[in-house]
């Protein structure tokens, strides 16, 4: 038996789309609900419109739902993470929020919405578990919160079976996202208690899609291969010329504020005999003080280039700030010389040392 990628565009819609007892397992084993608050029944909801990421756009799977109560469900799987998908899942679940006014209710009927993103990629390092429950709370008393958006991401490269304490059934939902793919040829067993994931599993046969489904999911995973490429090539161009107008520049600008410097001070050690020891020595400190202080520029003017890159391929800001060492100003600085002049952005670049 062969299976395919639960994480596919192809595979996850089907799966968690088509089949809404399927789902609320799933959303029922991912979601902070009370036992006295699970969801029951799941009707499924037209998918929105929403602004794309410049640059990523296929990368993104989504669900939508509802219950019986009126809460709504918006299920993601991001196969490539930048900051603006926290933006774009913030105004997803805004956006169905404020649309139940549409339906001429008061604000009182309001119903919550939870966004859930399934990332396959690792966004918070530094923290170690993998997933991440954001509410509206007060930041002195987080026991106080303002119902309506709650806010789930799990980074699924992160997660471990070894090292969970979680409840089993969402263990084992992550565990068929984590563990099933192209290469697996039999299921474990205990993801086969379940009849859920027994039904999920079979939706994931190889042998339930026809050939031109199977050419599909051949080619959303180039899509992404690609998707990846763009953002990766982007920075690596901005990082090699960087370095190169960055070295030119610094070596320039050491050389000529070494000689300025070196004729200075060789002028206070003497007009005469110390005039040409304190050219000497004067030259040699100056020159050393001005290629650090060039050099240095050109590495500044280098992170700068590669900002630039960064910002015409599409990558969000706070991504570019970590990669770089840029800072927030000079993004924002950035953003308005390309604004200003889109192809030519790198040779104003020296406004930044006015």
């Amino acid at each position: 038996m062969k299976y395919l990628d639960p994480k596919n565009d192809l595979t996850f819609k089907k799966v968690f789309g088509e089949h809404p007892h399927v789902l609320k397992s799933f959303l029922n084993a991912m979601l902070p609900l009370s036992s006295d608050n699970l969801i029951e029944y799941l009707e499924y909801l037209s998918p929105e419109m929403v602004p794309e990421i410049p640059g990523i756009k296929n990368s993104i799977v989504d669900v939508r739902c509802t219950d019986k109560k009126g809460r709504q469900f918006i299920v993601e799987m991001q196969m490539l993470w930048t900051e603006s998908f926290k933006q774009r899942v913030v105004f997803n679940a805004s956006k169905a929020y404020v649309r139940q006014l549409e339906k001429s209710r008061e604000f009182k009927l309001l119903q919550p919405v939870y966004a859930l993103s399934l990332v396959n990629e690792v966004f918070e390092p530094e923290i170690s578990e993998y997933y991440h429950h954001y509410q509206i709370v007060n930041l002195e008393h987080n026991e106080k919160q303002l119902e309506g958006l709650e806010f789930i991401f799990v980074e699924l490269p992160k997660f471990k079976v070894e090292s969970i304490n979680e409840k089993k059934l969402q263990v084992l939902w992550l565990r068929f996202l984590t563990e099933i793919d192209e290469k697996v040829r039999s299921a474990d067993p205990s993801l086969l208690e379940v009849n859920e994931i027994k039904e999920a599993l079979e939706q994931l046969e190889v042998s339930a899609y026809s050939l031109d489904q199977l050419e599909y999911y051949d080619r959303y995973w180039d899509r992404v291969r690609t998707e990846v490429s763009f953002v990766s090539d982007a920075l690596e161009k901005g990082q090699k010329e960087g370095m190169k107008v960055g070295y030119q520049d610094g070596l320039k600008k050491g050389i000529q504020e070494g000689m300025q410097k070196g004729m200075q001070k060789g002028m206070q050690k003497g007009m005469q005999k110390g005039m040409q020891k304190g050219m000497h020595d004067g030259l040699q400190q100056g020159l050393e003080q001005g290629l650090e202080q060039g050099l240095e520029k050109g590495r500044n003017k280098e992170r700068l280039i590669i900002g630039i890159n960064a910002l015409r391929s599409g990558m969000d800001a706070d991504k570019i700030v970590l990669f770089t060492g840029l800072s927030t100003q000079d993004i924002q600085k950035l953003e308005g010389l390309l604004a200003k002049f889109p192809d030519e952005a790198e040779s104003y670049l020296d406004d930044f040392y006015c």
